[in-house]
């Protein structure tokens, strides 16, 4: 009986300690495990580590044509590293990490130059993960299948580029376009180019003078984040949502808000900010050990932010006159010598902005900033030598001290005789 007893015990802590064992053993599991990638071009996915323990963090991540047994890349076999600007792994709750693989257009060309070989259409992302306590290394390997055109590809934004819809390539590529007050913007739209397909869903908002500045955190797009950490993104002023089913085409052009809701009473600047929210989309949601995520709508960058400077208007400009007083108006100025600039000091103004414009072509030609004390100002040399006999303007800017213009003077002609 004492023996049987003596069995008994041992074989239950025989069991305790395989599992014990066992739980120790258990490898990290991500998921998907596998996904189709767009066989021309770049491609992002949103992916889920689960199962590391409190010592383990991630370390590089490469994609390569074979692994070995442990999930390793076979040597001779990688395409390419993930870039360290497209590093966005972060870690969640749960002990998960949430990963956001983008894969270049150059490893997608290899792997497909790979296939006319002769080899497997699949490659393989792979993760490799370091303990602090000495253990081994862990690798953990995600199949990626090439899917032609992409509509099998999981949703994900992979280029967007914000852009003012103006009547000039001058004012296209002005990096903040300047508005007067109670004025409203020019029409905006979103140049967005993405993979796969399914419902793009967002808003617009806009940051106004006296908010916090959003973060690159805030930039990210909702379906970029670990789901703990979506509802913890700065909410800015609303104008205007948007929801629209993109086909697999890969671009799209998404107009932007009613210019006429966008804030223009507050002068200063104003940023117009562009918030993807997270959809459903089968092809990409990943299980986190607990539920699943949807990952709609990713992106491997921040969003970019477009800007508008909305300045007094002319009544409130008019209220602190700039008055010119040399040259006179339509002078005929000499190019034997210097073209000198003069206008009448404003008590409240902290610094000046001086214009020189072609009148017919409407083409800044000069423009200088000077201090406070400055109510002259001598133009160099090459304004008189290259004028030739083209009519040209001048005015003066009186400006505070965060840059709002807050004087204003009128347009005043004159020409430099050859």
């Amino acid at each position: 009986m004492r023996r049987l007893v003596l069995s008994a015990v041992s074989t239950v802590l025989a069991s305790l300690m395989l599992g014990l064992s066992s739980g120790e053993a258990e490898a990290i599991t991500v998921s998907p495990r596998g996904v189709n990638i767009r066989t021309f071009g770049s491609t992002t996915v949103f992916l889920t580590f689960f199962g590391l323990d409190e010592e383990q963090r991630p370390a590089e991540a490469l994609w390569c044509g074979a692994i070995n047994a442990n999930q390793s890349c076979v040597p001779g076999t990688v395409f390419g590293r993930l870039p360290i600007r497209n590093n966005l792994a972060t870690r969640s709750s749960n002990n998960n990490l949430t990963d956001i693989m983008t894969i270049p257009a150059s490893v997608a060309r290899r792997a497909y130059q790979d296939a006319l070989r002769g080899n497997s259409s699949e490659f393989f992302y792979v993760r490799r993960f370091v303990s602090r306590t000495g253990e081994p290394d862990e690798f953990v390997a995600v199949t990626c299948r090439l899917a032609g055109g992409g509509a099998r590809v999981p949703l994900a934004l992979t280029n967007v580029r914000l852009e003012f819809a103006a009547s000039s390539p001058e004012q296209v590529n002005k990096v903040v376009q300047v508005v007067a007050q109670d004025q409203q913007p020019p029409p905006l739209q979103a140049d967005i180019r993405y993979n796969g397909s399914g419902r793009l869903k967002g808003r617009w908002e806009v940051v106004v003078p006296g908010d916090p500045l959003p973060t690159r955190q805030d930039l990210l797009t909702e379906a970029t984040l670990p789901i703990e950490q979506r509802g913890l993104q700065r909410r800015y002023t609303l104008v205007e949502t948007f929801d629209r089913f993109l086909p697999p085409t890969g671009q799209v052009i998404l107009p932007g808000p009613n210019p006429s809701k966008l804030p223009q009473s507050t002068t200063g600047l104003h940023l117009i900010l562009l918030r993807i929210e997270a959809t459903d989309d089968r092809e990409g949601n990943s299980f986190t050990g607990v539920g699943t995520v949807n990952s709609g709508g990713v992106a491997g960058f921040p969003m970019p932010v477009l800007r508008y400077f909305v300045r007094p208007g002319e009544n409130l400009l008019a209220s602190q006159p700039l008055a010119l007083l040399q040259p006179a108006p339509n002078a005929q100025l000499s190019s034997a010598q210097p073209v000198t600039f003069r206008w009448q000091r404003v008590p409240s103004a902290t610094a000046y902005k001086l214009d020189v414009q072609e009148v017919e072509k409407e083409t800044i030609l000069l423009s200088a900033v000077l201090n406070s004390q400055a109510t002259t100002y001598t133009a160099p040399p090459w304004l008189q030598s290259s004028s030739g006999s083209m009519r040209l303007r001048w005015r003066v800017i009186g400006l505070s001290k965060d840059g709002s213009p807050i004087s204003l003077s009128g347009w005043r002609e004159f020409q430099v005789q050859q």
